[in-house]
């Protein structure tokens, strides 16, 4: 066997413990009895370890320089060789030890989430968060000494990789400069309208997953190979070929389910439109988080907050609910859709407003990576960046720093690619009405092949074979720009 063929051989076997790690966590976050919990964790402790080791084995190094030489390499082969050096070089900076003691420490600190989150109570999760946050640094200056770079970008590496702070810095305090303003001007439009009225409940959770099928089907989901379950917070997960999605419910406001089905669609459709020839190899999975959010926010934000998406679908959400009366015809909805609120949570908020809760996410999380800022002042660090971005401070915890499950999870690093991705969804999106003219009257039939068929081409089917700049410059012919963002903005929320 070559060198070459024996590296994918080895990943190939590696993807299929990813694979087994996939199913059992997401079982963990959405079935899993609590009594299970402490088996469970060493469970995952256990395979990480030996995915860690398979994915740092000393032979690799040998099978990638002799592989460098192998005969009959194409593109996408060469590719795959960068990507395998790119995740042996950064697992080989981690000792086993360490993967193991990472791994336990997250599943308690995602048990204790889930509680203090409840009972909006920082002080329970503290310690546990604070033992995650020490396995973090570690992780990110030993991965940053093997790399060449600051803790920070060594961790913000694992999920979008060549993605760096100086650059996210610059995009992040031009938007932070950008918003307060446009939110204002935004909002002095929207009173000169009537603010719509609250949508009558209650709506039955049946009917809300109903509905929410229906969206997944239009939008192309292959049940095939997923599924809809229900989780604290939602997320995209599972294996290759079983992708899963979850949600929550609200009975007294279906559009957050909805919405929260609608973006985790659009990263199940990025999953399930990889590269089926190399789908167990590094190259055949996803770019990176930037993409992978810019796919979930094109569908939530830019398609399906969009006027020709609710005319499609005010139909379907009166038939769900039983429902009519002008509150719920298509221009009304779009009103509520595109309503701009400060909020509290991220999850629920606006695409004007959302920017901002990222912006500050990312503030703290650099600052406790590196130590400059303790873990204990969080809350009211947290609280006084909610005040100064979006002029407004959460009544408690729960509403405020416990919202999100990233940091226990492990997360760090993750949080700029949000809205990273929103910019990629603008411009992604704009390139897909400009070279598929059906685009935009195909969502208004509930037809999205046109605008799916296009980011399989140009997004999904490309896996990790080029970085992100250069897929979006091959794509809509620019690398990573807010300009596209920020016109997007205007043409939504400063028109009467």
């Amino acid at each position: 066997m070559s060198a070459y063929a024996s590296l994918t051989v080895h990943f190939g076997r590696i993807a299929a413990m990813s694979n087994a790690i996939g199913i059992l966590q997401w079982d963990s976050d959405t079935m899993m009895p609590k009594g299970a919990a402490s088996s469970r964790a060493e469970s995952l402790a256990l395979l990480r370890v030996l995915q860690h080791e398979m994915a740092a084995h000393p032979q690799l190094g040998e099978w990638l320089e002799a592989a460098d030489g192998d005969a009959g390499v194409g593109d996408w082969e060469r590719a795959n060789l960068r990507e395998i050096r790119r995740v042996w070089t950064a697992q080989t900076a981690l000792p086993a030890d360490l993967v193991e003691a990472s791994s336990k420490a997250i599943s308690a600190c995602e048990m204790a989430w889930r509680q203090a989150r409840a009972d909006s109570n920082f002080l329970a999760l503290l310690p546990f968060l604070a033992e995650v946050l020490r396995l973090q640094r570690e992780a990110g200056a030993a991965k940053g000494e093997k790399l060449g770079l600051s803790p920070y970008d060594a961790l913000l590496n694992d999920y979008e990789p060549g993605g760096r702070s100086e650059k996210i810095d610059a995009l992040f305090d031009d938007l932070a400069a950008f918003l307060p303003g446009f939110t204002e001007q935004a909002l002095a439009v929207q009173s000169r309208h009537p603010t719509p009225a609250p949508l009558e409940g209650p709506f039955a959770i049946e009917a809300q997953r109903g509905l929410g099928q229906r969206m997944m089907a239009a939008l192309g989901y292959d049940f095939d190979r997923g599924r809809l379950d229900v989780s604290t917070h939602p997320f995209c997960g599972g294996a290759d070929n079983d992708v899963r999605i979850t949600t929550r419910y609200d009975e007294a406001d279906f559009s957050k389910a909805l919405m929260g089905v609608i973006h985790e669609t659009g990263h199940a459709l990025y999953e399930q439109g990889r590269p089926a020839a190399f789908m167990s190899q590094p190259v055949g999975q996803a770019r990176g988080m930037v993409l992978h959010e810019s796919q979930s926010l094109l569908m939530e934000m830019q398609a399906c907050r969009s006027p020709e998406f609710l005319g499609f679908a005010a139909p379907l959400m009166r038939e769900a609910f039983n429902a009519s009366g002008p509150d719920w015809e298509a221009g009304a909805l779009w009103r509520r859709y595109t309503r701009i609120e400060r909020g509290f949570i991220r999850v629920d908020a606006d695409e004007v407003t959302y920017p901002a809760h990222v912006i500050l996410r990312y503030r703290l999380e650099k600052a406790l990576i590196a130590d400059t800022m303790p873990l204990s002042e969080l809350p009211a660090a947290w609280n006084a960046g909610m005040r100064d971005l979006l002029g407004t401070v959460p009544p408690n915890d729960r509403l405020g720093c416990l919202q999100d499950i990233h940091w226990p999870s492990g997360g760090w690093g993750y949080f700029p690619t949000y809205t990273l991705g929103a910019i990629a969804a603008a411009q992604l999106f704009d390139a897909a009405c400009q070279a598929e003219p059906d685009t935009l009257p195909g969502i208004a039939r509930g037809d999205f092949a046109p605008l799916v068929g296009w980011l399989r081409t140009h997004v999904h089917a490309q896996g990790a074979r080029l970085d992100t700049d250069e897929l979006l410059t091959r794509a809509t012919g620019r690398p990573l720009d807010a300009a596209v963002f920020k016109a997007h903005l205007a043409r939504r929320y400063l028109a009467d």
